[in-house]
């Protein structure tokens, strides 16, 4: 397995291993390149975690995890439960202690916290970052990597500070949302941004991802990342957009590397 090592003085991101936050509608094989070769590339184990998909089960063959066996994975494990006291459990999370990766599929972020969140399965997660492990998601696998749920209402997913509001926290201080730009999305974080003035907002859009190391996170795909703060918002400047090859500094709130703007 690679391991990425992030300063320990990181604030916003991890401060071992690497996230992929990606803004749902992945279809550009860059994006699941680059998480095999995060991970360690094809010899690696990755978990594939489809519960926010909601079926009522996930046979172990699931046509889910196809996409990394067409990236040359060949050890990819459906892990899936909607009972928080079975995800609770040593033997339930014990495949994770072997993981070099783990990705959640896309759906309803609220599943994936009414299953996992501070469960056996949290912890486990928590620990594969820090011996540098690498955890991804598309959509509603993206979301739950945030501190804060966006759009994690069971009525609604227009509901962008619903019954739900506590993520995974692999983020800290952030609120994450998804298919940014594709769905016109782009002002519905300033809501949560106004209400909790500490969180930074991200949204990213469809076909693209967020590379995120420590507190340094780099654009690829298709597609533009925004980024919210109280400040900007205050000052009547509601976004930044990120490019794809541009990396930006979640704690300073700077781009750092300019890449290659459109």
């Amino acid at each position: 397995m690679l391991v990425v090592l992030a300063a320990r003085s990181a604030e916003v991101g991890p401060e071992n291993g690497t996230l992929v936050v990606v803004g749902g509608a992945a279809r550009s094989s860059e994006i699941y390149d680059k998480f095999v070769e995060l991970a360690g590339g094809p010899e690696v184990m990755i978990v594939v975690i489809p519960t926010a998909g909601g079926q009522k089960r996930y046979p172990t063959d699931w046509a889910g995890l196809n996409v990394f066996h067409s990236h040359g994975v060949t050890n990819v494990v459906l892990l899936h439960t909607y009972d928080r006291k079975e995800a609770d459990t040593a033997e339930f999370a014990a495949v994770l202690k072997k993981a070099d990766a783990v990705w959640f599929s896309g759906g309803r972020q609220w599943r994936l916290a009414d299953s996992y969140l501070n469960t056996h399965v949290h912890r486990e997660l928590d620990t594969l970052l820090k011996r540098g492990g690498v955890i991804g998601g598309s959509s509603a696998g993206a979301t739950i990597q945030g501190s804060y749920l966006a759009r994690g209402d069971t009525k609604s997913n227009t509901i962008m500070m619903g019954d739900h509001e506590e993520g995974l926290g692999f983020l800290k201080k952030v609120a994450i949302d998804q298919h940014l730009l594709a769905r016109n999305r782009q002002f519905d974080l300033i809501e949560i941004i106004k209400a909790k003035p500490e969180l930074l907002g991200i949204g990213v859009d469809e076909n693209t991802a967020l590379i995120v190391r420590g507190d340094v996170a780099e654009v690829i795909g298709e597609g533009y990342v925004a980024f919210y703060r109280q400040e900007s918002i205050a000052a009547g400047r509601p976004f930044y957009l990120v490019a794809p090859g541009q990396r930006y500094h979640l704690k300073q709130g700077r781009v750092i590397t300019r890449g290659r703007r459109r």
